[in-house]
């Protein structure tokens, strides 16, 4: 069919080569025209050695791999992208980069070419997208109008977007049992985006994970199948009130694709069940006033005054 699009991916030696080459292009062209200190450390290293032989490791890896791919039409490349897909985790298709040639934008063939990457990808077992926009509200408002949303922040701190989803799956809530799990730093990331706070730093994550390794924390994580999608915490402590272990609830958050969909309270209700069976005196948690309805809702509802701080 006539301006039809399609996908081929890059086999051979000569095609890989034509896509970095215009992945390289992409980078210095669209993503790092104008150069801060700081992306300048970034730019260093997407147009360096080391981006392309990581990528190509997960290119060659057997599962959860990524292809070098290019959008065609009649025969000519229109642009490019590089998915990851995640098919033996939980069916997640990750873009990694994707790129209509500047000669070929407009009249809709960005969305074009999205949605043909987004039906080769179900085709090859995905069950949902999610990229890193960047923070450009460029990039931003146009993965918007293809239907994604935004949802937290991954590892590192960078804003994450999701296509949500076509099927429910049932969420279970477990006890954090591995200390460095990277997903704890993905939802951390996305909780301290949303409240305005910046990501954890590197240090942030070796005490974070230290405190659970020492017990001083207890972390219960939403998952739907691998996926973790929401979190909260219990930080236990002696009150000479109690003559006992009291408890402060912490951390509670949902990525925003998976809200109204009872895990908040699934959540809370998995915490306030443990501190029952541990003996903990009470659960107490410092809210916003704005949060406050939730929180009674949820089972909080015994109304202790007014928090204070002193923050040296």
């Amino acid at each position: 069919m006539k301006n039809a699009i399609t996908i081929r991916e890059a086999v051979t030696e000569t095609d890989t080569a034509v896509f970095w080459t215009q992945l390289y292009h992409y980078f210095e062209r669209d993503i790092f025209p104008e150069i801060s200190d700081r992306e300048d450390e970034d730019r260093a290293y997407f147009l360096g050695e080391e981006y392309r032989v990581n990528m190509q490791k997960i290119h060659d890896r057997r599962q959860n791999r990524g292809y070098y791919l290019f959008f065609q039409r009649d025969g000519q490349d229109i642009g490019f992208a590089m998915p990851v897909m995640y098919t033996a985790e939980d069916g997640k298709c990750f873009i990694m980069e994707y790129c209509v040639y500047p000669e070929f934008r407009g009249k809709g063939m960005g969305r074009a070419c999205a949605g043909v990457l987004l039906n080769w990808a179900e085709e090859n077992g995905a069950l949902y997208a999610e990229l890193n926009y960047g923070g450009n509200e460029r990039r931003l408002h146009f993965w918007e109008s293809i239907g994604f949303i935004k949802n937290g922040a991954d590892e590192w701190g960078e804003p994450l977007m999701m296509l949500p989803p076509k099927e429910d799956v049932p969420i279970h809530i477990e006890i954090l049992s591995d200390a460095e799990d990277w997903q704890l730093g993905k939802l951390e990331n996305g909780f301290l985006k949303e409240i305005g706070e910046e990501a954890l730093t590197e240090e942030g994550r070796k005490r974070l994970s230290q405190a659970v390794k020492d017990g001083k924390i207890t972390f219960f994580v939403a998952k739907r199948g691998y996926r973790s999608v929401g979190m909260c915490s219990v930080a236990e402590c002696f009150s000479t009130f109690a003559c006992g272990s009291t408890g402060v609830f912490e951390d509670f958050y949902v990525e925003p694709v998976f809200r109204k969909k009872g895990i908040a309270r699934k959540l809370a209700q998995a915490a306030q069940d443990w501190c029952g069976k541990k003996g903990i005196a009470s659960l107490t948690v410092c809210c916003a006033p704005c949060d406050e309805s939730m929180y009674r809702a949820l089972g909080f509802d015994v109304h202790l005054g007014t928090t204070f701080a002193y923050l040296p």
